[in-house]
């Protein structure tokens, strides 16, 4: 079964950045649509940004601008570089395909201070 590892999640502070990453045991990356998602403290998972098997990127709109999703050379790894960080930002960080259709894992909390 795929399972997905996040990290690179920490503390910074407002206008900062991070550049979180995921990798997967199983070879999903090439063959799907691949997202981040996060969820805040009390607020329900939400989808942030997404990259197309061709390369396709779609943005929520609080992101946009700011933040920018792409896959490693080898296909094996995705990132998602974070600028201009918020106190909103704040959540726990997690990939999966679009249709999360592997297991989550544990995520990574990012964290950002005003």
């Amino acid at each position: 079964q795929v399972q997905l590892v996040e990290s690179g999640g920490g503390l910074v502070q407002a206008g900062g950045s991070l550049r979180l990453s995921c990798a997967a045991s199983g070879t999903i990356f090439g063959r799907n649509t691949m997202a981040w998602y996060r969820q805040a403290p009390g607020k329900q998972r939400e989808l942030v940004a997404s990259i197309g098997v061709w390369g396709f990127t779609n943005y929520a709109a609080s992101v946009k601008g700011r933040f920018m999703i792409s896959r490693g050379n080898a296909g094996d790894t995705l990132y998602p570089q974070m600028n201009s960080l918020k106190p909103e930002d704040t959540a726990v960080y997690y990939c999966n395909t679009l249709t999360t259709q592997v297991p989550w894992g544990q995520g990574t909390q990012v964290t950002v201070s005003s």
